[in-house]
C-alpha cells in the first residue's frame, strides 16, 4: 500500500494539527485532568490514521480487458438505470453509478482503454452524493473514452463533503485501462454512461473495486 500524492499536504496538515493538540494538552492539561489528555490522544490519532487511511492506494491485480469495462471506482452500486443524457450524447444511456464513502479508496481509474474525446469541469451545487440530481447539478468533471467499439462517458461528482475533484486526463491522450484517471477527496459518487443495451455485469447493492471488478461488456 502506498499514499497517494494527493493526500501529503493534507496529510501533514493533520500531523502537525496532531502535534500541536497534544503537545499543548500535555503541558496544560495533564496535571490535572489526564483521562482528558489521554482522550484527546486517542481521539486525535484516530482521526490522523482515518486520514492517512483516505489517501491509500492498495496494491491491487488490475483487470484488462479488449472486451470488458472496469470499474472506476471503489463503492457500492447505486443506480443501473437508462437516462437521457444532455451533456454528450443528447440520447439515451445505460448509466451505472458508483457510491463512494468516506472509508473507500478514493483514486478513479479508466474503465476502458481508449482516446479521450472530451474532458470538461462544471461547476455546481454539494447535494448528497446520492440524490437523483447530483449527477447533473452537482460539480463534477467529465470525460468521455473512445474504445473501437463505441463511446463511454465518465463523471466525477462531488457530494456533500468532497471539495476537491482532481482530473489527470487530456483531450486527444490516448488511455490504458485501469491507470489512473483522477482523484476525488472526501467521498462522493462516479457514473458511468454506456450505449443502451450494454451487458452489464454488476447488481444494484453490490460492493466493488476501482480496477478490478468487471462492470459491463462491450458488445
Amino acid at each position: 500500500m502506498t499514499i497517494h500524492r494527493e493526500g501529503y499536504k493534507s496529510i501533514a496538515i493533520g500531523a502537525l494539527a496532531f502535534a500541536v493538540i497534544n503537545l499543548t494538552s500535555f503541558y496544560f492539561i495533564s496535571a490535572h485532568e489526564a483521562w482528558l489528555t489521554g482522550l484527546l490522544f486517542l481521539v486525535t490519532l484516530g482521526l490522523l490514521l482515518f486520514l492517512i487511511s483516505f489517501f491509500r492506494v492498495p496494491s491491487r491485480k488490475l483487470s484488462k480487458g479488449d472486451n470488458l469495462i472496469i470499474c472506476p471506482a471503489d463503492g457500492k452500486v447505486v443506480v443501473i438505470e437508462e437516462v437521457v443524457d444532455e451533456e454528450y450524447f443528447k440520447d439515451k444511456r445505460l448509466q451505472i453509478s458508483i457510491f463512494m464513502s468516506p472509508a473507500n479508496v478514493h483514486q478513479n481509474r479508466n474503465p476502458t482503454a481508449g482516446e479521450v474525446v472530451y474532458n470538461q469541469y462544471h461547476k455546481g451545487k454539494y447535494l448528497v452524493a446520492w440524490h437523483p440530481k447530483s449527477s447533473t447539478e452537482n460539480e463534477r468533471h467529465s470525460v468521455v473514452i473512445r474504445h473501437p467499439k463505441g463511446e463511454l462517458l465518465v463523471k466525477q461528482i462531488a457530494g456533500a463533503l468532497a471539495r476537491r475533484i482532481v482530473n489527470y486526463l487530456n483531450v486527444g491522450q490516448k488511455v490504458e485501462q485501469s491507470a489512473e484517471m483522477g482523484f476525488i477527496k472526501f467521498g462522493s459518487r462516479v457514473d458511468v454512461l454506456l450505449p443502451p443495451g450494454t451487458p452489464v455485469e454488476v447488481k444494484l447493492n453490490q460492493t466493488v473495486q476501482g480496477g478490478v471488478t468487471v462492470l459491463a461488456k462491450w458488445k
